[in-house]
């Protein structure tokens, strides 16, 4: 099981660790088995990405799916990290590491991709809450992003889904995010 990096520890110097020390320390729990699949497979390419959801440019932060259930309410994508993305010569000059909002909007990005591959018509989600987000570990240049969504509720317009990102098989974040169809 995953651990969280010795950094990333928080000790009040107390004996006893508060709440907030165990579920920093606590391994996360994976939100489905990633042991039956290819994470070196594709199963949607970018340009297969481009015909379900808008993003363009340097907003296009998925590389591909590399799985995702037939009913497309679970899947796995991956982001590999780049020295020249734009986040990298401000966060940080010496030490570039990727943003926490980007790695939620990458999960963002997946989660909108099996929430409109289902429609006939494809809309753009906008997303209006994200709940429970912890950032465990740090994602750097020349890693890749492994994000896992599964979809909890859905409706004609709205969708709410639990994302989770790893990075060299530690969980780097987890959230719950909700999204609507404009």
């Amino acid at each position: 099981m995953p651990q969280s990096p010795p950094e990333a520890q928080v000790h009040s110097g107390s004996a006893e660790p508060s709440k907030e020390d165990e579920s920093q320390s606590a391994p996360a729990k994976l939100l489905f088995d990633l042991s039956a699949i290819d994470l070196k497979g594709e199963m949607v390419s970018k340009a297969g990405l481009e015909l379900v959801i808008p993003h363009r440019g340097a907003m296009a932060l998925l590389d591909r799916i590399v799985w995702h259930t037939p009913d497309y309410c679970r899947g796995v994508a991956v982001h590999r990290a780049q020295p020249d993305e734009f986040w990298c010569a401000g966060h940080f000059p010496p030490r570039p590491i990727m943003p926490g909002v980007i790695m939620v909007e990458i999960g963002a990005q997946l989660a909108a991709y099996l929430y409109n591959v289902r429609k006939k018509t494809t809309n753009i989600a906008v997303f209006l809450r994200i709940d429970e987000c912890s950032f465990r570990a740090m994602v750097e240049p020349g890693q890749d992003l492994f994000v896992l969504c599964q979809e909890i509720k859905a409706s004609r317009r709205r969708f709410i889904s639990e994302i989770q990102g790893l990075v060299d098989g530690k969980v780097a974040f987890e959230a719950q995010i909700t999204g609507m169809t404009m």
